[in-house]
């Protein structure tokens, strides 16, 4: 696999503008096409979704990833040894190239990473709600896509992603684009999406909701019926779409 522009922080943020509002994230070794490069600026489209925007061009370097970070978060260091202090940090999702592993570790061009916090890339998780599970307590941060901060949509996303389900990055698209719609008296289940005018949650089971939200200023659960009445209260409206992800029973 031949080297492409890749993300060489652990978090970059993907602008609306150059110097303009976050409107996403990327994480390291994640994959863009660079539509220009001017002033300090790269204009690119993220691979895994097609977002458009600005980062900085010290954001990028080249590489063929082979893994990615399935734990919910993990430490580079210099050494096979985690009693050396640790480089850096990196969250789920977060893609690096193993040049070698011992018994404990993966050799990577950053630094060692302990090999029970990576996966191959082709592998596959089997329920993205498990995976949002993960995020339990991330704070809320708006365009968050990380363990380190996460919104509604970048939480959907993560699920879906790791479960080799296309997602897109904002959840007014995700509504379009995501399951199949349910009919109002349909029992809701494990892995179901719920949305409002510019939210989604998860459905954790029959009665309760897993959402990066405001509210909490975390990734939290919460009881179905309340957050249907909070959220309206608040003035965002009633839900908008019930989904089913496709090829759930």
């Amino acid at each position: 696999m031949s080297d492409t522009p890749v993300i060489a922080a652990p978090i970059a943020d993907l602008c609306r503008a150059p110097d303009g509002p976050r409107d996403r994230q990327l994480l390291m070794g994640e994959g863009v096409t660079v539509l220009r490069i001017q002033d300090g600026w790269a204009e690119v489209t993220a691979a895994r979704d097609g977002y458009h925007g600005y980062l900085r061009e010290s954001a990028l370097t080249t590489g063929a990833p082979t893994h990615r970070i399935s734990a919910r978060a993990t430490h580079l260091y210099p050494k096979p040894d985690f009693k050396t202090p640790e480089r850096l940090s990196l969250s789920h999702g977060a893609r690096l190239t193993v040049l070698s592993t011992g018994a404990r570790f993966a050799e990577t061009p950053q630094g060692h990473v302990p090999l029970a916090h990576l996966s191959p890339l082709e592998s596959v998780e089997a329920d993205p709600v498990s995976v949002a599970e993960l995020y339990l307590g991330t704070p809320y941060l708006w365009g968050g896509n990380s363990t380190f901060g996460v919104d509604c949509s970048g939480l959907v996303q993560a699920g879906c992603l790791a479960c080799a389900i296309p997602c897109p990055g904002d959840s007014g698209p995700q509504e379009g684009a995501l399951g199949t719609p349910l009919p109002e008296d349909a029992p809701l289940q494990r892995g179901d999406l719920l949305f409002w005018k510019g939210h989604v949650a998860w459905v954790a089971d029959a009665e309760t909701l897993l959402h990066a939200n405001a509210h909490h200023m975390a990734v939290a659960y919460e009881p179905i019926t309340y957050a249907i009445a909070r959220i309206d209260a608040q003035g965002d409206g009633p839900v908008t779409a019930r989904k089913r992800l496709k090829g759930k029973p």
